[in-house]
């Protein structure tokens, strides 16, 4: 007896719907019947990390943050500012950085060489920087047209801002408490806010995600408990990260 034989009397049993949905080996893109899904370890109502997955690995939203970066890393070079430390500064720049500067909001910070708020023109030096890293900072400045105008202004003519922003992703509570978390973008408005200040056609969008990858990253998954395929796989109605290169025009 072959083991499609044995297959037979034991789909017979299953209601027609599962019947079919089974024939066609569609499990991966066709919808379950209604009551076949089965949630598992997902079926909670508080997250299984509330660190971004931090505690279990690395974060999802961070590997579309360095795969972003790592395709642009040509443009990390010369004068570089990135806001609370210089990590990417130095992982993606290396020796075509000259200068690495470090913006925090307040004081206190050992890291920082400038302390001042993105959103107010006198905190920022004027045609300064080569690049700017701004990564998951938009969402936490409330006046973020002002600080799209400050990026530009405060770029040298040339100059490239590579930012990322939260699309499908969860309140950063420790955050919204010191700062405020105001804002999640999708593709257009994120090109909007930019094109605004820089131009429309000096502006390059591009979104990471999808609904499993979003899903999985708002559970607290980290990047260890799913695929990679997974996580690469792109749904632009699921966007967990959105992510801008800007570049203000050369004189």
């Amino acid at each position: 007896m072959t083991t499609e034989s044995l297959k037979r009397p034991l789909r017979s049993l299953l209601p027609r719907p599962a019947r079919t949905w089974v024939s066609r080996k569609r499990f991966l893109t066709c919808r379950p019947p209604v009551g076949w899904v089965r949630f598992g370890s997902l079926r909670r109502t508080s997250p299984i990390s509330s660190a971004w997955g931090h505690d279990r690995g690395r974060p999802i939203n961070r590997q579309y943050i360095e795969s972003f970066l790592s395709a642009h890393a040509d443009d990390i070079r010369g004068r570089v500012l990135e806001v609370a430390d210089n990590h990417y500064t130095v992982r993606f720049g290396g020796p075509r950085v000259t200068q690495s500067d470090v913006l925090h909001a307040a004081p206190g910070n050992p890291r920082a060489t400038l302390v001042g708020d993105l959103a107010k023109t006198e905190d920022l030096p004027a045609d300064a920087f080569d690049c700017i890293i701004l990564t998951q900072v938009m969402q936490y400045i409330y006046d973020a047209r002002a600080a799209a105008r400050n990026l530009h202004r405060a770029l040298k003519p040339g100059g490239v801002v590579l930012a990322t922003l939260p699309g499908l992703e969860k309140v950063s509570a420790p955050d919204d408490t010191a700062w405020g978390d105001y804002w999640r973008f999708t593709p257009t408005s994120a090109r909007a806010l930019f094109a605004e200040a820089f131009g429309a056609t000096t502006v390059t969008t591009r979104a990471y995600g999808n609904v499993f990858a979003a899903v999985a990253s708002l559970a607290g998954l980290s990047q260890e408990d799913v695929r990679r395929s997974e996580l690469d796989a792109l749904d632009l109605d699921f966007p967990v990260i959105v992510a801008v290169r800007a570049t203000k025009t050369a004189r």
